[in-house]
């Protein structure tokens, strides 16, 4: 068995009402979660994302990496960014698809941004 199947398998044998954390057992097995947010950290990140999009904000890639970092509370990286996009393209706009969207995007400042 693998490391997150050793750590599942320790996690059903304990007793009923025993006390463990997830963290402890996964660091007892070596099971490291990859993954910088878990499913929903990121459901809501992209939540947020899609509300922002339907109010017109569309944010950019530096945008998420900031949005992330403040969940996570340590650097995120454009490569990151990529991946998650990638995950969430179902639900993410990723490009701008007339030329109007790309120049009323680059026409928004730091001050519109403060008037909401």
């Amino acid at each position: 068995m693998g490391a997150i199947e050793d750590a599942l398998a320790a996690i059903e044998s304990l007793d009923e009402g025993e006390q463990f954390t997830y963290q402890a057992i996964a660091d007892i097995y070596g099971a490291i979660n990859l993954q910088l947010l878990g499913p929903h950290q990121e459901a809501e990140l992209v939540k947020y994302i899609v509300g922002l999009t339907e109010r017109g904000l569309l944010p950019t890639r530096e945008m998420i990496q900031n949005f992330a970092r403040g969940v996570v509370k340590k650097e995120v990286g454009n490569g990151w960014v990529t991946r998650f996009v990638e995950r969430n393209k179902d639900q993410l706009i990723t490009k701008w698809t007339a030329r109007m969207d790309r120049n009323w995007h680059q026409a928004d400042s730091e001050h519109k941004y403060s008037l909401y």
